[in-house]
């Protein structure tokens, strides 16, 4: 009687990487729409958070918005008489734009307000618009979105920034 070898055979082998290929090919673009949601969901959260802080920084800064980094450190040159030490209204990671989970930070300000009160800070603001649009359309993520200052939220869906470079949402840009 011939004593068959230990190990595989080739058809053995061969049967386990067409398994593989298969679960792969099945699992490979869930994980990469899952990562898309996740890198959307970022970017929408940490609009929020901008908006919420503008709002907040509103209110100490005489009814005006402003420039991000005053809203990370309000007591530097910022709002006149805030206290040096004072909490700030955004973590100082947001109030530089820049590229994060997959989208790139963008942050357009307004005009400066006329007449300025002699209680705002001098780089106020009236209005802005802070959103993202992916770094790698359909890899980073899909849709561009925005905020502005009445705390409306809205995205294209071909990644575009839906205010396109100006300080205004685009009118009819669809909201979250």
């Amino acid at each position: 009687m011939k004593r068959r070898p230990d190990g595989f055979t080739l058809i053995e082998l061969l049967i386990v990487i067409v398994v593989i290929g298969v679960i792969a090919a099945i699992a490979i673009p869930s994980l990469l729409r899952a990562r898309v949601s996740a890198n959307e969901a970022g970017c929408i959260g940490d609009i929020r958070t901008v908006l919420s802080g503008q709002t907040a920084y509103r209110s100490a800064n005489a009814g005006h918005f402003d420039l991000l980094p005053c809203l990370a450190q309000p007591g530097v040159g910022c709002i006149p008489g805030y206290p040096a030490g004072a909490p700030s209204f955004l973590d100082p990671k947001l109030a530089v734009p820049a590229t994060k989970s997959g989208y790139s930070r963008f942050f357009t300000p307004g005009p400066a307000p006329v007449p300025l009160s002699p209680l705002a800070s001098p780089s106020s603001i009236d209005g802005f618009v802070y959103g993202g649009t992916p770094q790698t359309l359909n890899r980073t993520g899909v849709r561009g979105f925005g905020g502005q200052e009445e705390g409306v939220i809205c995205y294209t869906m071909n990644g575009t920034d839906p205010a396109g470079g100006t300080p205004v949402l685009v009118p009819g840009c669809p909201s979250i």
